[in-house]
């Protein structure tokens, strides 16, 4: 198989955006506390559209979350707490960094306004397995 891509396409420089944020909530009915919203800015996503970087912020609140997609992020700013289902509550403020794994489930709160930079790999289509 012959690589066809241009050397060049290989770099991205991530401080050039190019996308219109997209300001988002979760559903309603995973709402556990406030009226919480989301602002994400992608900063870059693979031609397959399975692999998104970027920046993302979100207001004070709680919601229920179920990931089946992997991710690693690190906080900018503010202060959340993620806590899994069955486990301890995980404080997280600037500086802190984790990976969230497909299945996790749990309730993410925003105490104070945050702003995480992040990298999501999301799972191939049912099809390509």
């Amino acid at each position: 198989m012959t690589d066809e891509i241009d050397p060049a396409m290989r770099l991205h420089r991530l401080d050039v955006v190019t996308t219109e944020p997209i300001v988002d909530a979760p559903p309603p009915e995973r709402v556990v506390e406030g009226d919480p919203t989301f602002r994400t800015q992608v900063h870059y996503e693979s031609p397959d559209g399975r692999l998104v970087t970027g920046l993302w912020e979100a207001t004070p609140g709680a919601w229920r979350v179920a990931y089946d997609e992997w991710e690693w992020f690190r906080m900018r700013s503010g202060r959340c707490v993620l806590t899994p289902d069955g486990g301890e509550p995980v404080a997280l403020g600037p500086g802190d960094a984790l990976v969230l794994e497909p299945g996790f489930t749990g309730v993410w709160a925003v105490l104070e306004p945050c702003a995480k930079d992040f990298v999501v790999m999301l799972p191939p289509p049912p099809d390509a397995e």
